[in-house]
């Protein structure tokens, strides 16, 4: 997989966090895919290929997930238990892209076998570099899993 684009769901509610980091992708990598949804239960349909997902074609299976905490209708965290906790998805990494410095929801993201936690940079050139970082470590570095 090492050098190949990505796809990459995001799952960000704030509009502005959300923008970010596709100008950082679009600057850093153009070939990458980023797919977007709003919200926990948006994830969980694209993910799961429910309604109006269903589509293998136009909603193709992600590399890698980006995924905010702070969430409407289903929170972060449940997201990533249920993703971590399907078969078919588990491999998926996971890295946790959010505002929150709380201990708490560190270690709960750890428990529920999140890849990584990073918090949101509240300056907009550094946010822009973690969101590189991420893009180069996962394109360049990791070997991921074929997408199933």
């Amino acid at each position: 997989m090492s050098g190949e684009p990505l796809i990459i769901l995001h799952v960000e509610d704030n509009d502005d966090h959300a923008e970010m980091v596709l100008r950082s992708l679009e600057e850093h990598r153009v070939a990458n895919q980023l797919i977007r949804v709003a919200d926990g239960e948006a994830a969980l349909a694209y993910l799961f290929r429910r309604p109006p997902y269903t589509d293998a074609q136009s909603s193709p299976r992600p590399n890698l997930v980006l995924l905010d905490l702070r969430l409407p209708k289903v929170d972060g965290l449940e997201v990533l238990r249920e993703i971590k906790g399907s078969e078919d998805l588990r491999l998926i990494p996971v890295v946790i892209l959010t505002t929150s410095a709380a201990e708490e929801d560190v270690a709960r993201a750890y428990h529920n076998h999140a890849n990584s936690y990073l918090q949101k940079p509240v300056d907009f050139e550094r946010f822009i570099s973690v969101v590189r970082q991420i893009d180069e470590f996962f394109v360049s570095v990791v070997k991921l899993p074929p997408r199933g």
